[in-house]
């Protein structure tokens, strides 16, 4: 019989094979994982609910032969719909709703043999880089209680870094994805726009900057969860041309010689943690000694009119969405129901003109074309995916009320290198290959050309050799003793 220790140290692809050969029944693994969510969600609060139901007739139920066949897998509770489940995105305006259909990407994900054991937490609406909400309380990250899992998929990632899953659903607008996978010590790739299909209810999200995928221990369970849930669905406005390969096929290709920018500079007005500066320079390093040609080069453009540019483009989408979820629940947009940060988004969103809004809109497509042009002479930039080390609970949540048009200046050093890459619609992955002196995450990203996922997969697989992540645990794990 397999222990929880053991469980947690096989990445989804590895249990999935332990499935198909037989040693293992997806009723066993849904038994470790739920052990592992007993054992230390109390101390993280990752895990809103499992489902009560889950393993009622499990040994007879016929769960599809995908590449994670009988794995276990939580669904962030925001974005994707489950029929019959609650998906309460964080909030107590939407507390107790139970969508009736299934998302495309969740039909695929139930395709791929994942096993759902329930949702995960999230800030309200997914509207910043922490995980602290109002209806949940505070999500802890496994390698230091006292400091941030990251947002807004901060439940999957601290899940899946205390080892009660392998993967867990994840979905980013700003950096939601990269952000706990850095404080989390995951891999978290945000794949190109229209890489999955966010229908059938929002296929646009946040204009084209939100997408849905995962976070994960592996970028062997990042290809394989890739080629599983790829692919365009009816009404999708963003089609792009599919992949040469399977990406697992990309696991082990030559990587050749990669033009490779790097950047420690800052355009904001807030300068990078020293330790984050140590890491990006030594993995440029890394690179360097692989062979490949590294040079110091970032993009150019003015971040404040692209901090408010991108300000607008969220805010404009709370003002719309939310009231009329309000009226359609006969619920009021008010403080009974929503966080005060939550509020600011949704009055500077309705105080905004069709001027200002369209001009933000030119201000999006300059930067998509400076980001464009500099790819030109790039494969991959190099960049850190935090510009801080996880910092402690508070400063960063919606509990307050913001000046939307100083809110970004106030949180800039930390969440300053992500939100590029989802108004660009490109490709960007976080990796966990290096720790500060204290013994925290620092997640290194890269990003690659519209479309290029396969860059990112075969350098993260030769990064994951050279620097291997595997072996570290944090403290609060579920195979740890107590």
């Amino acid at each position: 019989m397999m222990d929880i220790s053991e469980y947690a140290q096989y990445d989804g692809v590895g249990l999935a094979e332990l499935v198909r050969t037989k040693d293992v029944t997806p009723e066993e693994l849904t038994r470790l994982a739920l052990q592992g969510v007993a054992k230390v969600n109390p101390k993280i609060n990752a895990v809103i609910e499992t489902y009560g139901d889950l393993l009622d007739g499990m040994e007879r139920r016929r769960i599809p032969q995908g590449p994670f066949g009988g794995v276990p897998f939580l669904r962030k509770d925001l974005g994707l719909t489950e029929t019959g489940r609650l998906l309460e995105i964080g909030s107590r305006l939407t507390k107790g709703v139970i969508p009736d259909h299934d998302s495309y990407l969740w039909t695929r994900f139930l395709k791929a043999g994942l096993v759902n054991l329930g949702r995960s937490t999230t800030p309200e609406f997914g509207l910043i880089g922490v995980t602290e909400s109002a209806l949940t309380g505070v999500t802890r990250n496994p390698w230091n209680l006292e400091v941030m899992a990251g947002g807004s998929s901060g439940g999957g990632a601290a899940s899946v870094a205390a080892g009660i899953v392998p993967v867990a659903h994840a979905s980013d607008g700003g950096g939601s994805i990269r952000i706990p996978a850095s404080c989390c010590g995951l891999v978290g790739l945000k794949p190109t726009r229209g890489r999955i299909s966010m229908g059938p209810d929002r296929q646009e999200s946040l204009f084209g900057f939100a997408v849905e995928f995962i976070v994960s221990r592996s970028v062997r369970d990042t290809a394989a969860m890739l080629d599983a849930v790829r692919g365009p669905e009816p009404g999708d406005p963003f089609i792009i041309a599919p992949p040469e390969r399977p990406y697992v096929g990309e696991l082990h290709r030559p990587l050749g010689r990669l033009r490779i920018a790097y950047s420690t500079k800052t355009v904001s007005p807030f300068p990078l943690d020293p330790e984050v500066v140590k890491a990006v320079e030594s993995i440029a390093a890394k690179c360097e000694e692989m062979g490949h040609r590294v040079e110091e080069a970032a993009p150019k453009y003015d971040y404040d009119r692209f901090m408010k540019a991108d300000t607008d483009m969220v805010a404009v989408t709370m003002a719309a969405r939310i009231p009329v979820l309000a009226a359609a629940l006969k619920r009021e947009v008010s403080p009974d129901y929503l966080e005060p940060g939550t509020l600011s988004y949704i009055r500077y969103g309705q105080q905004l003109s069709a001027t200002e809004f369209a001009a933000s809109v030119e201000e999006i497509r300059k930067f998509r074309l400076t980001f464009g042009l500099f790819f030109q002479d790039y494969d991959l930039l190099l960049m850190p995916t935090l510009g801080l080390l996880p910092q402690p609970h508070g400063p960063y949540n919606l509990q307050r009320d913001l000046d939307l048009r100083k809110m970004y200046m106030g949180r800039d050093a930390m969440f300053q290198c992500t939100p590029q890459f989802n108004a660009t619609g490109q490709p960007a992955i976080s990796l966990p290959l290096c720790q500060s002196k204290s013994g925290l995450p620092i997640g290194i990203q890269f990003a690659a050309r519209l479309g290029d996922e396969a860059t990112l997969i075969r350098l993260g697989r030769a990064l994951e050799e050279a620097l291997p992540w595997k072996d570290r645990r944090p403290p609060v794990h579920v195979g740890a003793r107590q």
